[in-house]
């Protein structure tokens, strides 16, 4: 008897002893992981508000995290206020360490300026040390890691609303396990969040969280219900404005340091509306020159030989989209309503068969549009077809347009434009033909309030049209041949296909419409 109560005694008194040193160890044990983690970390610095050590459960709580980003040591751009780790007690009698460790809770929260701040940080991301506080555990066989109700916020500024992704659920194991030959994933990644408050996303696949200078993974992408206004602050600084429109796709992304792959098996846009304003910021920049770096930039993109953008299927429906010049006077919208566009093997890199294209539409809310392309795999530069027709659109629509070009507008008249264009071997061989019918420019009502000198010019050219126009059709057609070297023989799809369309605009449409004001035949 005396003896059992030896060894109990002894084993309370073990236990006792145990929970003092564990908690004269506490603060000593804080400062040491502080110290460790900020003497690898450039630029950013760990707080640790708590620091709790279990000796029975061999695990380790840390309370109240954050991280902050130099110089603002106010701001958290972390916040975790529950950080477990726990031994496992089997691999231990194997004489093996793994650990799991669960955060709970962690919120993080970036603004443009700091997003700026650490795009444009002097030190290289591979010299902040952020992965080599995660590769440390690597040594300590971290086996699960698990995150519990994560959030991530951006704001863009002022009075934007926040993007958000909330409610995030994520499980990764084996993340300690070094990746091989056969396997450059070895941990087991699921995911699950709530994006922009509505959308549903989820990532199943495999990651090595531990690569350097980040980490790296190949998963499944589901997304659901992805409101596009939401990146209207976004959007805004690229002359975007997006008011409507929810995004679906499913896919595969692989993200690491040799290869960046988008592989989406579909895309689907529903309701978006949305225009591109050429603003009075770009006033010192002409039209030209911003359709010349829009193509640059397309250029840059499909060039990189490690970045794969893909959709097998990319469809939109019922979009409204325009186009607002505010560099001219007055300014004016030309857009497509009703439109529906489907995108089959779309990709930036353009070697992986053919693809095809097919959009219908208002164009200008009323006339139909009609558009079929295909992409055949660039190898001596761009190489497509393209078939264009837009047929029966009321001319008033276009009076701003016309104001601000020609000078006119007009009371009533039908506009259709038809034009095929191939291009291969850095050449384009194709045609435009505008057709104007019933074309009248001056309306008593319409222009009273005009100059006398403006409604005489338009008068007369009403005139010299009715007495030159071909009566019987009540029409006025050009045929434009659009033949010849393209600008940049070199040039990619992308960019052959926005000069083509640049060109077509300023040597057959606007051209057409000056003949047909003047009447003359075809």
């Amino acid at each position: 008897m005396r003896r059992w109560t030896w060894i109990v005694g002894g084993s309370v008194l073990a236990l006792l002893l145990a929970y003092v040193v564990a908690f004269l160890a506490d603060e000593p044990l804080r400062r040491l992981v502080e110290r460790e983690v900020n003497a690898r970390l450039e630029g950013y610095t760990m707080r640790v508000g708590r620091l709790d050590l279990h000796p029975i459960s061999f695990s380790l709580g840390l309370r109240d995290v954050v991280i902050l980003q130099h110089p603002d040591l106010e701001r958290p751009i972390i916040r975790l206020p529950r950080l477990s780790a726990s031994l496992h007690w089997a691999a231990l009698l194997r004489g093996r360490v793994a650990a799991d460790v669960e955060l709970d809770g962690p919120a993080a929260h970036l603004d443009r300026a700091r997003l700026i701040q650490v795009l444009d940080d002097p030190v290289p991301v591979t010299e902040q040390g952020r992965q080599e506080v995660f590769r440390a555990l690597q040594s300590r066989r971290l086996h699960e890691l698990v995150v519990r109700n994560g959030s991530l916020t951006y704001v863009e500024g002022g009075e934007a609303r926040p993007l958000t992704l909330s409610r995030v659920e994520a499980v990764a194991t084996e993340v300690g396990k070094a990746p091989s030959a056969a396997d450059l994933y070895p941990s087991r990644v699921r995911v699950t969040g709530v994006v922009f408050d509505e959308g549903r996303l989820r990532v199943d696949g495999r990651a090595d969280l531990l690569s350097v200078p980040h980490a790296a993974f190949k998963a499944d992408v589901a997304l659901d219900r992805i409101g596009l206004d939401h990146l209207a602050p976004v959007a805004a600084r690229y002359g975007l404005t997006v008011t409507a429109g929810r995004v679906r796709a499913n896919g595969q992304l692989e993200y690491a340091p040799h290869s960046k792959i988008v592989d989406m098996e579909e895309i689907r846009v529903d309701d978006l509306e949305a225009d591109y304003a050429y603003g009075a910021r770009a006033a010192a920049t002409s039209v030209k020159d911003v359709v010349r770096r829009t193509a640059e930039g397309v250029k840059d993109v499909s060039s990189r030989p490690g970045v794969v953008l893909k959709a097998r299927r990319l469809a939109v429906h019922g979009a409204t989209v325009g186009f607002v010049n505010e560099q001219v006077t007055p300014r004016y919208r030309v857009f497509l309503a009703d439109t529906n566009l489907v995108f089959e093997n779309f990709t930036n890199q353009f070697t992986d068969g053919t693809a095809t294209a097919r959009l219908t539409g208002r164009f200008m809310g009323s006339g139909a549009i009609s558009v079929s392309a295909a992409f055949r795999p660039e190898t001596k530069g761009a190489d497509f077809d393209l078939d264009a027709r837009i047929e029966d659109t009321d001319v008033r629509t276009m009076n701003d347009l016309l104001r601000a070009h020609a000078r006119v507008d007009v009371v009533s008249g039908i506009f259709s434009v038809f034009a095929e264009a191939r291009v291969m071997h850095g050449r384009v061989e194709g045609y435009v033909k505008p057709l104007f019918r019933d074309l009248r420019l001056y309306g008593a009502k319409q222009d009273a309030e005009k100059s006398f000198g403006q409604k005489f010019k338009e008068q007369a050219a009403d005139v010299i049209a009715k007495v030159l126009r071909n009566r019987p059709r009540q029409d006025v057609a050009t045929v434009v041949p659009i033949t010849g070297p393209l600008d940049d023989p070199r040039a990619n799809t992308w960019a052959a296909l926005i000069g083509l369309i640049r060109n077509a605009f300023d040597k057959a449409i606007l051209p057409g419409f000056e003949r047909a004001r003047l009447g003359f035949p075809r």
